[in-house]
């Protein structure tokens, strides 16, 4: 993998990605000077006219780590993993509500209750899921202001375990694993509100029932 240095002029503005030697070229001649350690930036010393050639940012986002990636055409200028404190967090939560429980047994003051102090945001995630989003969203704010960044694209991949869980699996038992059918049947409790599509029973297994005229295809109650 190639070794670009990200490159600023002197308004802030993110320039295209230069080689090394030109690095090492215009800290020699005075033209420009070390902006950031990580990732490696240089500031010129006057600014620059014109478009720079963009650049585009991959993300591989992952429960342990994220990857990160800008890309110039084919070359890779930047690459690199955020390492997620998600166990951290976690256990740091866990300590915390541990402390809270030993509360009820020890003699402290009184507290009054507090009310409607467990209620949720909308939009609300869990702490170590919300860090993982924020340090990702921060370093692509960070890497936008250093590069010319055109395109941003994500690595979405859905899979079963089908393959883990036995390794024999093949033909079609595999293609009918465990999660066939599974998006169709999501599909209709979403559209008949989890109800029966004939009588609105709630709370009762429900079904998937083949299309016959006249009555729809929906969830039918056992």
């Amino acid at each position: 993998m190639s070794n670009y240095v990200l490159v600023i002029d002197t308004n802030r503005k993110p320039l295209t990605p230069c080689s090394p030697g030109t690095a090492r070229r215009l800290l020699k001649a005075g033209k420009a000077a070390v902006f950031r350690r990580y990732p490696f930036t240089l500031v010129l010393k006057k600014a620059f006219e014109g478009d720079p050639e963009p650049c585009e940012l991959k993300i591989d986002p992952g429960s342990k780590t994220t990857g990160l990636a800008l890309l110039k055409g084919n070359a890779v200028v930047w690459a690199g993993e955020l390492s997620h404190r998600g166990q951290a967090i976690k256990k740091a939560l866990e300590k915390r509500r541990a402390v809270r429980r030993s509360r009820r047994h020890r003699k402290t003051r009184y507290r009054k209750p507090r009310f409607l102090n467990r209620t949720r945001t909308k939009g609300w995630l869990p702490p170590s899921l919300n860090h993982r989003v924020e340090t990702t969203m921060t370093w692509v704010n960070r890497l936008r202001k250093l590069c010319p960044i055109a395109s941003i694209s994500q690595e979405l991949v859905r899979f079963d375990t089908q393959k883990l869980q036995n390794p024999e699996t093949s033909g079609v038992e595999y293609q009918q694993g465990e999660l066939f059918g599974y998006e169709v049947r999501e599909f209709l409790l979403q559209k008949w509100g989890r109800k029966c599509a004939y009588c609105d029973a709630e709370n009762v297994p429900l079904e998937v029932e083949s299309p016959q005229p006249p009555f729809p295809r929906g969830a039918t109650g056992g």
